[in-house]
C-alpha cells in the first residue's frame, strides 16, 4: 500500500525520492516512509513525544518530551534504515525500530 500523498512530505536523498509522513500510534509517534511511487516495503519507526500533551499541558511544558521530525532527521532515519538493512524496492511487511537517542533500534514488539 502506497503512503496516501495527503498528509505526506517528500524527501529526496541521493537522486532517490522517499514520501514520509508522522502519526500517532497507541502512547507513540510513528515515523512511516516508503521509496515514492513504489508499492513495496515501508519502514516505521517509533519514538516517544510529549507533542500531542503540548496545548493541555501549557504553559507548563518544560518538562514534556517535545521531539518531532524536521527534514533533516528523516534523511538520517531513512540512511541508517538502508544500512540497517532496509530495501525499499522489496515487498515485505514493515520493517520496525525504535528511535533512540537519534540512533534506530530493531523494535522488539510487533506493536
Amino acid at each position: 500500500m502506497a503512503l496516501p500523498k495527503k498528509g505526506s512530505r517528500i524527501i529526496q536523498i541521493d537522486g532517490i525520492r522517499y514520501r514520509w509522513i508522522v502519526g500517532p500510534n497507541d502512547g507513540y509517534n510513528v515515523f512511516v516512509a516508503q521509496k515514492d511511487g513504489v508499492e513495496a516495503r515501508i519502514i516505521e519507526v517509533y519514538f516517544k513525544t510529549d507533542i500531542d500533551s503540548y496545548w493541555t499541558n501549557f504553559p507548563n511544558v518544560d518538562h514534556l518530551n517535545l521531539k518531532i521530525i524536521p527534514p533533516k532527521s528523516a534523511e538520517m532515519i531513512i540512511r541508517q534504515a538502508v544500512q540497517l538493512g532496509w530495501d525499499p524496492e522489496k515487498k515485505g511487511s514493515p520493517i520496525k525500530f525504535d528511535l533512540v537517542d537519534n540512533q534506530l533500534v530493531k523494535r522488539k514488539s510487533n506493536s
